[in-house]
C-alpha cells in the first residue's frame, strides 16, 4: 500500500546511466520524499476533513509531480489557503503542466523520461 494517490504513481524506473540526467529533479524528490511521510504518518491522524478532492496533501503531491518544488509548493500553499470553513469546496485537481517531460516511479519519484 502506498500513501500516494493512485494518479501520483507510474511504472517507470530510475537507471545507473540517468543519474546525470536526474540532477535537476532532485529538489522536486526531496519535497515529494517529504509529502510522502506526511501522508503516511500525520495525514491520517486527521481523518477526512478537507473539503476538496483530492485532499490538500494529495494536491501538493500533484503539483510538485508537475510543475516542481517552488511553483508546486506555491500552488499547494494557494490550495491550503483555500481550504477553510467557508469554502464550498469541490473537486480541484492539478492542472497538468503542458510539457511534462518526466516519468514517475511506484513510489511517486520524478525521474528523466526514457528516450528508447
Amino acid at each position: 500500500m502506498t500513501a500516494l494517490p493512485a494518479s501520483s504513481v507510474g511504472t517507470a524506473h530510475l537507471r545507473s546511466q540517468d543519474l546525470v540526467r536526474s540532477i535537476p529533479v532532485i529538489p522536486r524528490n526531496l519535497v515529494l520524499g517529504f509529502l510522502t511521510a506526511y501522508r503516511k504518518v500525520i495525514s491520517p491522524m486527521y481523518g477526512d476533513v478537507c473539503a476538496y478532492y483530492p485532499s490538500c496533501s494529495a494536491y501538493a503531491v500533484g503539483a510538485v509531480q508537475q510543475h516542481g518544488a517552488v511553483k508546486g509548493a506555491a500552488l499547494s500553499a494557494w490550495r491550503i489557503l483555500r481550504c477553510n470553513p467557508w469554502t464550498t469546496g469541490g473537486v480541484d485537481d492539478v492542472r497538468p503542466h503542458d510539457h511534462f517531460r518526466y516519468d514517475l516511479t511506484a513510489h511517486g519519484f520524478v525521474v528523466p523520461s526514457r528516450k528508447d
